[in-house]
């Protein structure tokens, strides 16, 4: 019987989960859109054969003809809806962030730890992108050595007018600590934040440079630049002591034309990640069949190191200072186990 998932947010990002899942996933139906606009609700399930539309989000999560939940409403939303879909037994795919509040993470991991058995997949999809996947079996398979430093930067073509430095730090790069961490399999004990002197008065839109430390003593640092102006791009190498591996960006034509050969940047990152994310689905799927949580996948803990790592990482730019992060250690519920799926 096929699994019927009800998609809460049905803006751009929950648009695109209910187009996954009425074209791309097999064993799983769009059953209801849920958002606070009934109109766009209506828009999203007509344009992808939902059975049933709704403005309650709570109402829609506790119904006996859904089976999962998948929350693309807004951040500050994420943590309730989370806590409500472990009290109604059913699993739910989260958008990042779980929270930016730490606090509000744990009480997530309470919540879940408590019932015994995994409910929250959470959608750091880079995880599933088939190029940081080549990048993390390098390493595992010795390709390149040990790992030395991880070089990434993520760019966008312009940031909203109240997009601010901090909010870089807790909106942006939270995708590229969780990657980097999953890549290099470690935890980071110290970050430090810099911005270029040459920035807006306010800062809006500034980029940031951030350097993070591993406990293994590894080097990450990231670039965040939303205000790039020429196209979506994340970049990325991991470089090794025997080598490096840098990530290659799909690209699907080059053009010759007027006396110049180009590539075209996307606007935005669905096309990027467009595997990232229906591979992360499928194995939403996947768990939700077999129980399993999948192996690649981010959950409710990693929520949580993301945002503890944002938090210091306010603080560092703020302050103007390296500043060293808590000792993070995963609960044993949250630890790798044998018979996760991959």
């Amino acid at each position: 019987m096929s699994i019927r998932i009800a998609v809460i947010g049905a803006g751009i990002m929950g648009e695109d989960h209910a187009r996954i899942i009425a074209q791309d996933l097999p064993g799983a139906t769009l059953h209801v859109v849920c958002d606070a606009s009934s109109e766009r609700a209506k828009l999203i399930a007509d344009r992808y054969g939902a059975a049933d539309v709704s403005t309650d989000p709570l109402f829609t999560l506790s119904r006996s003809d859904v089976d999962a939940i998948i929350i693309a409403s807004p951040d500050e939303t994420h943590a309730g809806l989370t806590m409500a879909a472990i009290e109604a037994g059913k699993p739910a795919l989260c958008e990042k962030p779980l929270s930016q509040s730490p606090d509000q993470c744990l009480a997530v991991i309470d919540r879940e730890m408590s019932q015994g058995r995994h409910f929250v997949q959470l959608g750091f999809m880079r995880r599933f992108d088939p190029s940081y996947r080549e990048m993390k079996n390098a390493l595992s398979d010795g390709v390149i050595g040990r790992a030395v430093m991880m070089h990434n930067f993520h760019r966008n073509v312009e940031a909203p007018a109240n997009f601010s430095g901090q909010m870089a730090i807790s909106n942006s790069a939270p995708h590229e600590f969780d990657v980097a961490r999953h890549v290099l399999d470690t935890e980071y004990v110290a970050i430090s934040v810099f911005q270029p002197a040459h920035t807006s008065k306010d800062g809006v839109g500034a980029p940031v440079f951030m350097v993070l430390e591993t406990r293994e003593g590894q080097l990450v640092n990231i670039e965040i630049n939303n205000n790039a102006h020429y196209g979506y791009d994340v970049r990325g190498e991991l470089v090794g002591e025997q080598g490096s591996v840098q990530l290659a960006t799909p690209v699907h034509a080059r053009f010759n034309t007027r006396l110049q050969g180009f590539e075209k940047y996307a606007a935005d990152w669905r096309p990027r990640f467009a595997d990232a994310y229906r591979l992360q689905n499928k194995a939403f799927v996947e768990f939700i069949n077999t129980g399993i949580f999948p192996a690649f996948a981010a959950n409710a803990w990693d929520g949580y190191c993301a945002a503890v790592v944002a938090q210091a990482g306010i603080e560092a730019l703020n302050q103007r200072r390296r500043v060293v992060l808590p000792t993070l250690q995963a609960p044993p519920f949250y630890q790798p186990h044998e018979g996760a799926t991959s």
